[in-house]
């Protein structure tokens, strides 16, 4: 590709809400945690490694029957509050900043060991932990 040489109408989105393809065989609940898989796919939050957290979903999507793609999940970015952890694996305020990986579908830990990334610590209080998307 080359560069500009006139003007050109470069589409624009905010990067909030998104629709992505729901993975054959899962049911997305709606105010879960959404991943994306490997290949592409969106399927709820759960320990495992090769999964990137991408928000929260706005809507339920069950694709419990049917192939790769067959449904859609409205997915929102933000920050939201997620369960914490227990125990060694729980998340506190020195965690603020710093990266928040997935246990399920709506708990987040300190610990990467065996999990995927979910998204950055913003603040820990006594009923969760907001994690920005």
């Amino acid at each position: 590709m080359s560069a500009l040489i006139k003007d050109r109408n470069t589409p624009r989105r905010d990067g909030v809400d998104f629709d992505f393809p729901v993975a054959a065989g899962v049911w997305i609940h709606a105010g879960a945690l959404v991943a994306m898989n490997a290949t592409g796919y969106a399927v709820p939050g759960t320990t495992a490694t090769g999964l990137q957290g991408v928000g929260i979903a706005q809507a339920s999507a069950d694709n419990r029957t049917g192939a790769n793609g067959s449904a859609t999940i409205a997915v929102k970015r933000g920050c939201f509050r997620l369960r914490n952890s227990a125990g060694a694996d729980a998340i506190t305020r020195a965690n603020i900043g710093q990266a928040c990986y997935i246990v399920d579908d709506q708990t987040v830990a300190v610990t990467v060991t065996g999990k995927s990334p979910a998204g950055i610590v913003r603040d820990v209080d006594e009923r969760g932990v907001w994690a920005e998307f």
